[in-house]
């Protein structure tokens, strides 16, 4: 069992911005693969499905990105899993609009959802697939440029990134993290 994490802000106002990014990843892979997100368990939004053959778990945090490592641990407790078999989706600043990037582990890189994770997990062992939203221009301030909205743009890049994601992610299930980091890096 795989548990899939797309983090992001649950209130309306954060729909569409770049920090909600793993939220927009995780309505794709429901499209995609006809999952339903209807159970709220866990202080998160989930549904369950099947992808490449192996049973998931599809997870919105709600309990703000800041703390969504109160969710993912709640997850994996009730499924008794290991960190290994998480993979989390969220916005990098350090890469483009259009591009993803997976690994196997790390340190947050200054993600606030990230470090969350990895404190209520004590384990940066899980995987991730980071998306590109951008580098926000000098002199604005990073919390309001995560919460902005793409602009017109950007949002073509964005709508193949998040088909590159879902793809990145079956792969990951199907074939594991070296053949997915080799597609899709």
């Amino acid at each position: 069992m795989k548990i899939i994490v797309g983090l992001g802000n649950p209130e309306k106002k954060y729909d569409g911005t770049r920090h909600n990014i793993g939220f927009s990843v995780i309505d794709s892979i429901c499209d995609e693969f006809n999952i339903s997100l209807e159970m709220r368990k866990h202080k998160g939004l989930c549904g369950k499905g099947v992808i490449a053959g192996e049973k998931v778990v599809l997870v919105k945090p709600l309990t703000y990105m800041n703390l969504s490592g109160e969710c993912v641990r709640e997850v994996m407790d009730f499924y008794k899993v290991e960190p290994q078999d998480v993979i989390v989706i969220f916005d990098d600043i350090s890469l483009p609009p259009g591009k993803i990037r997976i690994r196997p582990k790390g340190s947050a890189g200054g993600h606030n959802g990230i470090k969350s994770i990895i404190s209520y997990l004590n384990s940066d062992e899980f995987w991730r697939i980071k998306c590109g939203v951008g580098d926000k221009p000098k002199g604005y301030d990073l919390a309001d440029y995560v919460l902005s909205r793409f602009t017109k743009e950007e949002l073509r890049d964005i709508e193949e990134e998040k088909k590159q994601a879902v793809k990145a992610c079956q792969c990951m299930i199907a074939q594991g993290i070296n053949e997915a980091m080799n597609q899709y890096n």
